[in-house]
């Protein structure tokens, strides 16, 4: 008897058919097609898959990637996407947010989700200023730098993304560039495969409004050589094993806070995390609750066919009674 085999899907399905309005050499455009194929190469059907966006030019993201898709409110995709994936823990869930979204008024809800360490993929698109507001200063823009849309230099210091991640607890941590597709996929790839918060920060040029850091300063044209380099490449490690010893943490840790940290003539991108120390949030509560996988809150009947509610509050009610 035939055995029945899982349809291959590609790239292509994942693409809707209508254009997109970014603006021509925005770095999004490398990004969106990326998703699109790694998801194919991890051949994940469309319905399995949520992503869910901000405000900015990267909140368009998720209306050309042809699954679940939800358009949020400014700098508020991770809460809507903890929800997503708690209510469901069969689905893959895909946070598309920019710098601005992440690490400025969302990067209260950026540092709590590291320390839930529920499992999604956060990609945050890195261009450093506000694209679609016209170009003011984004949090990972340096200090003292001016673009062209700055009438005066930056006043405010950079956030680091890859530390704050670091610091928030993200178990997996990583860096791509938009205009290198084929190893942002692969990073993308092993992103959605980590079980656990992975934190992707794509760097990305901003042809419209940063006029400083151009596709053609990543190319190295001003210092003769290419200014990314490739971690793995160069013999980076970045995984702590399950049941590290501190003095192996720690030296792990001393060499990712080196790497974060280097910026200029030459800046690492690559997987620069991964911490197998650490649980899903979803083990823990399936600990709690133990039937968690077999029956999360999205399967669960919410009512009968009477629209009589099937659930007892009672219990609760009785714990916080007062005699």
């Amino acid at each position: 008897m035939a055995v029945a085999t899982k349809p291959k899907v590609t790239p292509k399905i994942y693409k809707p058919e209508f254009p997109i309005d970014w603006c021509p050499g925005c770095g999004d455009f490398g990004i969106v097609n990326a998703i699109h194929q790694a998801l194919a190469r991890l051949n994940i059907p469309r319905h399995q898959v949520a992503v869910v966006g901000g405000i900015g030019c990267s909140g368009k993201a998720q209306y050309h990637v042809s699954t679940y898709g939800v358009h949020t409110l400014h700098g508020r995709p991770v809460p809507y996407a903890t929800g997503i994936r708690l209510a469901n823990p069969h689905l893959h869930v895909i946070v598309v947010s920019g710098d601005g979204d992440s690490m400025a008024i969302g990067a209260g809800h950026f540092v709590n989700a590291g320390r839930r360490n529920v499992n999604f993929t956060y990609l945050m698109f890195n261009n450093e200023v506000y694209g679609l507001t016209k170009g003011q200063a984004g949090p990972t823009l340096p200090l003292g730098l001016q673009t062209k849309s700055l009438p005066e230099p930056n006043m405010n210091a950079a956030v680091n993304p890859l530390m704050l991640a670091l610091a928030s607890g993200y178990t997996w941590i990583g860096r791509g560039y938009s205009y290198n597709i084929r190893h942002l996929v692969n990073l993308i790839v092993q992103a959605i495969e980590h079980p656990g918060s992975a934190f992707l920060d794509i760097l990305q040029p901003c042809p419209t409004y940063n006029d400083l850091h151009t596709k053609e300063w990543f190319a190295g044209e001003d210092i003769g050589h290419g200014r990314l380099y490739d971690l793995q490449e160069e013999g980076y490690d970045p995984v702590i094993p399950q049941d590290a010893d501190e003095d192996t943490v720690r030296a792990k840790l001393l060499r990712f806070i080196e790497k974060a940290q280097e910026w200029g003539d030459r800046i690492p991108i690559g997987v620069f995390l991964v911490n197998k120390n650490i649980d899903m949030y979803e083990e823990r509560i399936n600990r709690r609750v133990g039937n968690y996988f077999e029956t999360p809150p999205a399967v669960r009947p919410l009512a009968d066919e009477n629209g009589i509610t099937l659930t007892d509050l009672s219990p609760i009610f009785d714990e916080y009674l007062m005699t």
